[in-house]
């Protein structure tokens, strides 16, 4: 395996050996065993990584219907109704890599190369503003094109353009890991939640998949949080990429990470995100996919998680089709993104399917009012809050109020002002209908030392105020 970074500050020490002997367990749990464990996960203090291991190897149906209803319960008590929104922004795709499983892979020769200019960044910022969109994330290939300069300067870009009453309040980051001193840079410009996936802990996949490049060091992308945190960033956001290894192994591989910040830091990951294999253009690994992960087995993995990392986020992106979207969002999902494009350049492009140009294919490519319209039937309160940023509620701040669940009497009145907000300014009729329905049932919710705030803010948006919260 290459190692092409010298280390800095603390690296992860991941067991992997214990990891592997976990999920190479083939004796699955009992049922007094499982009730214990799903007891205990009730009462949102999180799971270890034994009994996160013993519910990954039920194949009762009986038993997996019993741990969906829990991660259900869970969910629910922690996050409410609410849904986060976001769309992803792809500024590049050229790459130094050769990722075997994605379509911007340095030998791919027919992808047709681009890495967007400032004012193309801000031309594709001012359509997704238009769709009602307050958050963003940033996605940047590995190259020198697209390197910490550009990127500095592709954040300012994002929340220096303005489109109407729009704006983006929050930029989030998906880029190859950086030194401690160039995320300070990042740190100082504006970064939200940075993130990078491993895209699967299993070091001899890991090295099989990655044969060149940068991202061939599994320690320095490993280390990469490590770093983050010694900049100042404390809001950082991990992932896989499943159907590269076990599924069994790689989520008790990305849960050991999420412990070990935790531990170290007294912060665990903002977010966990668990997208599947897609079709894409010239990768290998993703025309015979490894390890192929089922609708069954994702929706267990989502619940899962939800019950072992009961505090943190977790993002669903638009790989999943919107039925599979529907029946996640009940299980653990807290943020989605919406009417997603994955190539650069194509919002004003206005195509959602670009083979030659695109990371991946997508399974949703509805419009965001469609998206919302949909959530809102489903009884969801669509989310554009970016509050706890601007107010210092990240790393502990964040964690003291959501590891008991208390962020709720927060996230609950700024979800429904936020959507108010688009009800007003983007929302068709009919979302605008049954939008408002759900607000009213959603005041309900609201704790009443706050609810008379609440509805008074509610009345100033409608009047003409925005960017109103608690």
């Amino acid at each position: 395996m290459s190692m092409t970074h010298k280390t800095e500050e603390a690296a992860p020490e991941l067991d992997i050996e214990r990891i592997e002997e976990l999920a190479g367990k083939t004796s699955g749990p009992d049922r007094r065993r499982v009730a214990d464990i799903l007891e205990k996960a009730k009462t949102r203090v999180g799971l270890d990584l034994d009994e996160t291991a013993d519910l990954l190897l039920l194949r009762d149906p009986e038993l997996r219907q019993q741990v969906l209803a829990s991660a259900r319960e869970v969910k629910e008590a922690i996050y409410g109704r609410r849904i986060v929104l976001f769309a992803p922004l792809y500024a590049s795709n050229e790459c130094s890599n050769n990722c075997l499983y994605c379509a911007f892979r340095r030998d791919n020769k027919d992808l047709i190369r681009r890495t967007l200019t400032m004012e193309e960044i801000a031309q594709e910022i001012t359509v997704i503003e238009d769709m009602g969109h307050k958050r963003v994330l940033l996605v940047l290939g590995d190259s020198g094109r697209s390197g910490l300069a550009y990127a500095e300067n592709a954040i300012r870009t994002v929340y220096e353009t303005k489109s109407g009453r729009g704006g983006i309040r929050r930029v989030n980051v998906n880029m190859a890991p950086q030194s401690v001193e160039n995320f300070k840079r990042l740190k100082d410009v504006g970064i939200g939640t940075y993130q990078s996936f491993q895209e699967t802990y299993e070091p001899k996949q890991y090295a099989h998949l990655h044969p060149s490049g940068s991202k061939a060091d599994y320690g320095w992308r490993l280390g990469a949080f490590d770093r983050a945190f010694a900049a100042g960033i404390d809001d950082v956001g991990l992932g896989v990429l499943y159907g590269l290894s076990d599924y069994r192994f790689d989520t008790l591989a990305l849960l050991a990470h999420a412990q070990y910040l935790d531990t170290r830091y007294g912060v665990g990951p903002h977010t966990l995100s668990f997208p599947r294999m897609e079709p894409a253009q010239n990768a290998p690994a993703a025309e015979n996919i490894p390890y192929p992960v089922s609708d069954d087995d994702i929706l267990m993995i989502v619940a899962i998680l939800r019950l072992s990392c009961p505090y943190t986020g977790i993002i669903m992106s638009t790989r999943e089709v919107p039925d599979m979207r529907r029946q996640l969002l009940g299980l653990g999902v807290s943020q989605m993104s919406a009417a997603s494009r994955v190539y650069p350049g194509a919002y004003v492009d206005g195509r959602a399917h670009v083979e030659e140009a695109e990371q991946f294919a997508l399974g949703d490519t509805r419009p965001a009012d469609a998206v919302i319209r949909d959530l809102t039937e489903g009884g969801y309160i669509p989310s554009f809050c970016t509050a706890c940023y601007r107010l210092g509620r990240t790393g502990h701040a964040f964690m003291e109020k959501a590891k008991p669940g208390d962020i709720q009497s927060f996230c609950t009145p700024n979800a429904i002002l936020t959507f108010q907000e688009y009800l007003t300014d983007y929302a068709g009729d009919e979302t605008r209908a049954v939008g408002e329905r759900v607000i009213a049932k959603a005041l309900g919710d609201v704790l009443p030392s706050l609810r008379v705030t609440v509805e008074s803010r509610l009345e100033r948006i409608k009047a003409g105020e925005r960017d109103l919260y608690l």
